[in-house]
């Protein structure tokens, strides 16, 4: 701050005035009133050395981060009128300082830096791609609606809407390489345990009525698959889908995702993709882990090899019936927790509410059954024909691995009740509706009835419909009973472990769908869809990332939360001396702040101290 007075003025007034740099704009403000020349006289014979020093003592506060403003409120003053159809907000957002935080060790200045050298662009790739990801995080929606509120960061990025769809076809064009180098440089930020890596695979519906059609290659004659198809949706909607895959490590991180067709079988995605993370793993060893639809025997006899393992869901009712009887012969069943002896029957007829009972009920029992010389294990394998058509077939072989079966009464009491319900509803409707209009799936309640026709010598068939209790009693045999394959040796008690950790990508999967809104895709072309998925998966990256980190200073926040928290983190421009925040503290703030140093959980900030923030984690 400096001394500011008209020197032509017999009688001035002095002001102590403010330097402001706010990004690009430089001006200054009048920030104290100390009086005219002659009302300083009446306290001091030296006016001038007088104000000199209080502007001393004035810049020893600054520096230390206080300041004393004097400003006039005239509560009749209109806002500065703009030529916008429409007032935009005066907030800025600087929770995605926080984002960057994380993103900076993910390098990517390096890699467009690398993948575009010698070509000649007018935006920058790296910028666009920053905020595509912050917007995925902090306000998903289409890109048009993400170029349309950048004045809402701080930074306030300049380029065109036309520039996000160049730099998708760019991100598409380095597909493989951008994604093996996410995974390489994520080391840098968090120690990566791929020891264990998870794999399934999701459906996301399009809006469009109609699939994509496949379109030849003048040139090459290569056949360009649409990506919206027609497939199997949990959803049971009638709209053309696209399937992603996705490998996710021990601590709950993605490694590397696909997108293919909707109309493709996930079980022939798992061996491209994985031979993709062998290369990123230069070949270390890992166990590969996956529920029952893609552990087939293909999968299993893949992961077989390499000094790799499998540890994989089993269909207990697909097993064949040597293995059957295996499962349910009563003998040699231990305690999961003690490797007690114990049997499924005690399991099953124990006093429940019996406070001694209460370890057994939360425990489980188990066995394991070698299946090394099983070869009708119940598995199939999907195999390409010539054609270019896939047909499921019987594999064969001989496959190296152990089942190991657990029974929980907790669980079996759980699925008796829904079955109860079932068949309520089963009953309902052979009093309400003709069960010949339901539609019947594995899990419908038309399964639970069966079909009888009566007739009489040359009468017409009379047909009703009757609960069918064998069908009710042959489910009820596997209430409590789950099995896990692998060829592993280790102890039942660590592969269950692992096993169950699998609900972790399916985390992931809704993180993306609920809290970054990866539909609607809003695009079209297959290059722009998979240029979509690949800022989805950089943001379930950063996300993740930030969040693991957390983790590990003991501080686990919900993704409601820590997203709600960052979008809030808005300040707000005062008359270009300082910015407020408009946000209060919390939990979530007090752990970010805490991992990341930033102290972004002040109440007034100085222009230049966020133009050093972001400065210091982009650099």
């Amino acid at each position: 701050m400096k001394l500011y007075y008209d020197k032509r003025l017999k009688d001035p007034t002095y002001y102590a005035q403010h330097g402001i740099r706010n990004g690009k704009k430089t001006t200054t403000r009048n920030v104290r009133r100390f009086g005219k020349h002659s009302e300083l006289l009446k306290i001091t014979d030296d006016p001038i050395a007088y104000v000199n020093e209080e502007l001393k003592k004035m810049n020893e506060e600054y520096r230390i981060g206080k300041l004393a403003i004097n400003f006039t409120v005239d509560f009749n003053e209109k806002v500065k009128k703009t030529a916008c159809e429409a007032s935009a907000s005066s907030y800025k957002n600087i929770g995605y300082f926080v984002l960057q935080y994380i993103m900076k060790g993910l390098n990517l200045k390096d890699f467009f830096m690398q993948n575009t050298l010698g070509r000649k662009f007018t935006y920058d790739s790296f910028t666009i791609l920053r905020f595509l990801t912050y917007a995925r995080i902090l306000c998903p929606g289409s890109k048009l609606l993400t170029w349309s509120n950048l004045d809402s960061y701080y930074e306030q990025p300049e380029f065109d809407y036309q520039h996000i769809l160049r730099l998708m076809d760019l991100l598409e064009g380095h597909y493989d390489t951008y994604l093996a180098w996410l995974f390489k440089n994520s080391n840098s930020i968090l120690k990566r345990d791929s020891s264990v890596i998870y794999y399934d695979c999701t459906n996301f519906y399009c809006e469009c009525g109609q699939p994509d059609e496949d379109v030849v290659d003048e040139v090459t004659g290569e056949i360009i698959e649409g990506l919206r198809k027609f497939g199997v949706s949990k959803e049971h909607r009638p709209n053309p889908i696209v399937e992603m895959g996705l490998f996710m490590d021990k601590q709950g991180i993605p490694i590397t995702m696909c997108v293919h067709p909707g109309n493709t079988s996930e079980q022939i995605t798992a061996i491209p993709l994985e031979k993709e993370v062998i290369k990123m793993l230069d070949g270390a060893k890992f166990v590969y882990c996956a529920d029952a639809g893609l552990g087939p025997y293909s999968i299993r006899k893949f992961n077989s090899m390499g000094g790799r393992a499998f540890i994989v869901t089993q269909s207990i009712k697909k097993l064949s019936d040597t293995l059957k009887k295996a499962v349910f012969n009563d003998f040699d069943y231990h305690l999961l927790s003690n490797d007690s002896a114990i049997t499924i029957k005690e399991m099953k007829t124990f006093g429940r509410h019996l406070d001694k009972n209460l370890h057994l009920y939360n425990d489980y029992a188990y066995k394991v059954v070698v299946a090394d010389k099983a070869i009708d294990l119940g598995l199939y394998e999907d195999v390409v024909l010539e054609n270019g058509s896939t047909k499921s077939r019987k594999a064969k072989g001989l496959l190296k691995q152990r089942l190991i079966i657990t029974f929980s009464r907790k669980m079996m009491e759980y699925q008796r009740t829904v079955r109860n319900r079932q068949i309520g509803r089963a009953k309902a409707l052979l009093n309400k509706k003709d069960p010949e209009e339901i539609k019947k799936g594995p899990n419908d309640v038309k399964r639970f009835m069966k079909r009888i026709s009566e007739t009489k010598s040359g009468e017409k068939a009379t047909v009703k419909y009757v609960i069918d209790k064998a069908k009710i009693a042959e489910e009820e045999k596997y209430d409590g009973f789950y099995a896990v394959a692998t060829n592993l040796d280790d102890r039942a008690q660590d592969i269950l472990e692992i096993s169950q950790k699998r609900y972790q990508i399916e985390e992931c999967f809704r993180i993306m769908k609920t809290n970054f809104t990866g539909r609607p895709i809003n695009h079209r072309l297959p290059n722009r869809i998979k240029a979509h998925f690949m800022v989805c998966f950089t943001a379930l990256l950063v996300y993740r990332l930030l969040e693991a980190k957390l983790d590990a200073q003991n501080t686990h926040i919900t993704p409601n939360n820590l997203i709600t928290t960052l979008k809030n983190m808005n300040v707000t421009n005062v008359h270009d001396i300082e910015y407020m925040a408009l946000y209060c503290g919390s939990k979530t703030l007090d752990a970010l702040m805490e991992l990341t140093s930033l102290n972004l959980d002040r109440l007034h900030y100085r222009p230049k101290e966020l133009n050093s923030k972001i400065k210091k984690i982009l650099s």
